[in-house]
């Protein structure tokens, strides 16, 4: 066999070859991690995803220490340390560091809520909030408080939960002075103020200001996580209000007023009792 016929035959194999292997389309993702099943369209792709698996992080933020196991996803971290946010949802205002999260949040005004838990049917603009509610059906509450022990399902929820601790009150109602450690709980405030009582309690017909009170006075008709006290017997729906009508049974009156120095068992009664000093 010749030079050129050891060529055109070398040629012809490895056509051969290459038509043997399974025919690919543009934008197929043929790439699968074996330990999540997550697909990719590159090989490279892949490779870089796996080291996720890897438990490795091998790149810290210097200003806040956490760590990271690609050097990109930490340049995109500390974007959040530099304050800056040029991306504004033009229907809301609300301003993000990364175009993408903008888009992402974009989701949430068109209403459409496609992803639902197959457990209660709750339903969720994205899948990404739909994988994270699912973590309450599980019952797992990771994340412990070191300060009081209360437990989890989120690392975020634990993160919000010790501002509680710290003491600090940073918001403010305008309308009457109360502080609060977070402003999620200083919004849920400012409706109490307007009057209006949305939310309907279907044994006894008592209104709420917000759902979460309605959810928790639920529990005094249905009996789960109820509090009881040991002097009279009544019943509520958290701790922090059977703490609050334990003062009933004392001649402790803890909460004091700094104009006066008059006393009061509970801070609905001192808030009241202030009103006549600004009325003055």
């Amino acid at each position: 066999m010749t030079s050129t016929q050891k060529d055109q035959h070398g040629a012809r194999s490895q056509r051969s070859q290459e038509a043997d292997k399974p025919y690919r389309r543009k934008g197929e993702k043929t790439y699968s991690c074996d330990e999540c099943g997550k697909n990719y369209t590159q090989a490279g792709h892949l490779k870089r995803h796996q080291l996720i698996h890897s438990g490795v992080k091998p790149y810290n933020c210097d200003l806040c220490g956490k760590s990271f196991t690609l050097a990109h996803t930490l340049k995109t971290h500390q974007l959040f340390h530099s304050g800056v946010k040029p991306y504004n949802c033009d229907l809301c205002g609300k301003s993000f560091t990364m175009a993408q999260t903008l888009k992402t949040h974009q989701f949430i005004h068109s209403g459409v809520k496609a992803y639902s838990c197959d457990l209660c049917g709750k339903s969720f603009t994205l899948a990404a909030h739909l994988k994270t509610h699912q973590l309450i059906h599980s019952g797992v509450k990771a994340y412990s408080c070191d300060l009081c022990g209360k437990s989890f399902t989120l690392a975020a929820h634990l993160k919000k939960h010790q501002l509680i601790h710290s003491g600090v009150k940073a918001h403010s109602c305008y309308l009457c002075g109360k502080a609060f450690a977070r402003i999620d709980v200083l919004q849920r405030h400012l409706v109490t103020h307007s009057g209006i009582k949305a939310y309907s309690c279907d044994f006894c017909g008592k209104s709420f200001s917000d759902k979460h009170y309605r959810n928790s006075h639920l529990r005094i008709h249905t009996g789960n996580d109820v509090y009881c006290c040991d002097q009279c017997g009544k019943l509520f729906a958290t701790d922090a209000q059977l703490q609050q009508h334990m003062f009933s049974h004392t001649e402790e009156r803890p909460y004091k007023c700094d104009l006066c120095e008059k006393t009061f068992k509970y801070p609905h009664h001192l808030r009241n009792h202030r009103q006549i000093h600004t009325r003055k």
